[in-house]
């Protein structure tokens, strides 16, 4: 064994390792809450949405497993690499209250919802959802395609500059869905709005992630500084500054409004009429679900060739 693939090896098992340990420090927690009863959570009744109980015990497990399969298995298995995706978007749509509470974190709040213990805990659940994926990721870079190095199925030479007309669509159904959501709330109004700092800050992102981010994901502009950007100008814009928070948010919006489309059908009980909900949730849905898309081509179109089969 080379000492490149020795150190590929053993960075691989790190990763491994460090899913087995969250999954016996966080599903031992669970275990406890669901045998010895979880603490009281006033606000939602519960730190996570849809596994809770057993089921969380089961998702920690399942990710435990999961991992060590990723490491033994040799080769590709496409049913295997989806099936860690799916664990590890379980563990996220699970922890999809996260989302409001990390944005009013950057507005200097914790809002009127703010519970200590159910918070530490959607952390703790997400971060076994980003060391799943880093792990699979792993798995399909060191199995994939028929070059050592990078493991890319795309043909040699067809690396391209321009997005992908999937890509586009993509884009414009984000922004679409951005429409969508606040069409449906100048029908019912804005009198029942929540004041609260965190959801207002949620909403001005979202209206900042719906309109600048999926469009500049599949125009120029977000590839080299425009011209009216003083001091940047003409500068090549850093891909990690559009794809963080094109992956993130883009995944954060699907399983927040997700697992509420999931709440809706069993029955919760809103101010807002069911079809208002069903109207907002669906057009977030798709604002994420088309950021995703958007930044996935934006990832491959943009990304370092490879040193050694130049694809």
């Amino acid at each position: 064994m080379t000492t490149s693939a020795s150190t590929a090896r053993r960075s691989g098992r790190g990763l491994t390792y460090a899913v087995l340990g969250w999954a016996v420090a966080y599903g031992g927690v669970r275990l406890a809450w669901t045998i010895g009863g979880a603490p009281e959570f006033r606000q939602f009744g519960s730190d996570l949405l849809g596994f809770t109980g057993w089921w969380s015990v089961a998702l920690c497990v399942a990710a435990g497993a999961v991992a060590v399969a990723l490491d033994r298995v040799p080769g590709w298995r496409p049913a295997l690499a989806g099936v860690a995706w799916a664990v590890a978007g379980a563990l996220v749509a699970a922890a999809a209250i996260l989302l409001p509470e990390l944005v009013g974190f950057l507005l200097f709040t914790v809002g009127p919802y703010f519970e200590p213990t159910a918070f530490v805990s959607r952390v703790g659940c997400v971060t076994g959802a980003i060391l799943l994926a880093l792990a699979t990721a792993r798995y399909q870079r060191h199995t994939r395609g028929d070059c050592p190095a990078c493991c890319r199925t795309v043909p040699p030479g067809t690396r391209r500059s321009a997005p992908a007309r999937w890509a586009r669509w993509a884009a414009y159904a984000a922004v679409a869905g951005l429409v969508a959501r606040f069409a449906a709330q100048v029908a019912v109004g804005f009198d029942s709005l929540t004041q609260d700092a965190s959801v207002i800050g949620l909403e001005i992102g979202l209206l900042l992630a719906g309109v600048l981010l999926p469009l500049a994901l599949v125009h120029r502009w977000g590839e080299v500084w425009p011209g009216w950007v003083p001091l940047l100008a003409g500068r090549t814009i850093p891909r990690l500054l559009l794809l963080v928070p094109g992956f993130g948010l883009g995944a954060g919006i699907v399983a927040y409004f997700g697992m509420g489309m999931v709440q809706l059908m069993s029955g919760s009980v809103s101010q807002f009429s069911d079809a208002f909900l069903w109207v907002a949730m669906s057009a977030y849905s798709i604002l994420g679900l088309g950021l995703v898309a958007a930044s996935s081509d934006y990832h491959l179109r943009t990304r370092s060739a490879c040193a050694t089969c130049g694809r």
